[in-house]
């Protein structure tokens, strides 16, 4: 049930980071490194909300990672 609640939530997040960017037709300059690129606000939203939910969903898959790997402390009494 949270699972579903929370792709739900995250779904609507997402649509309305789609709106917001979809109603800006202003373009801006990103700078990488090595690069530069004029893009949208949309496509910025866009990227920016794909970039982040990946990088949630590595911390969340390398935090239980961690805590299958570790060994459980026995509480002796």
């Amino acid at each position: 049930m949270r699972l579903y609640l929370t792709v739900i939530l995250f779904l609507i997040f997402l649509a309305i980071a789609f709106v917001f960017g979809s109603q800006n037709d202003q373009m801006l300059t990103l700078n990488y490194l090595i690069a530069r690129i004029d893009i949208s606000v949309a496509a910025t939203v866009s990227l920016f909300t794909f970039i982040g939910f990946i990088l949630g969903l590595l911390f969340c898959l390398l935090w239980k990672l961690i805590n299958v790997v570790t060994p459980k402390k026995s509480s002796k009494k």
